[in-house]
């Protein structure tokens, strides 16, 4: 079996719809949050992404540094597969990186650059 990786999720990844398109099953997860971090609209123009999220306005989560920031949502304990077909799912917007969350715990998590 696969080692588990950490993956959050403060957006369409926590829908079921979505999950079950993307992963084939519903994920496990823990609520946690992001600190430092705002979320800003997105528009999405792939269609496959805005027919699967239901959604073609997401949001995209950018580094504030500010500690009274936190972005709420679940990390999901996930499978390289796994991984693989989320990245598949983000469009080109998100970027993946390693963040360490409220709880203290390390996860990956999909995020927009800095803005310019």
């Amino acid at each position: 079996m696969d080692q588990s990786i950490g993956l959050f999720s403060y957006g369409t990844l926590q829908l079921e719809a979505v999950q079950r398109s993307v992963f084939g099953r519903l994920l496990n997860g823990e609520p946690d949050a992001m600190v430092g971090w705002g979320l800003v609209p997105l528009r999405i123009t792939d269609p496959e992404v805005i027919e699967k999220s239901g959604m073609a306005v997401h949001t995209i989560a950018r580094r504030t540094g500010d500690p009274a920031d936190r972005v709420p949502g679940v990390v999901y304990f996930i499978t390289a597969a796994d991984l693989a077909a989320a990245d598949a799912y983000e469009v080109d917007a998100y970027g993946r990186v390693e963040v360490e969350l409220a709880s203290g715990r390390k996860a990956l998590v999909y995020v927009g650059s800095p803005p310019d």
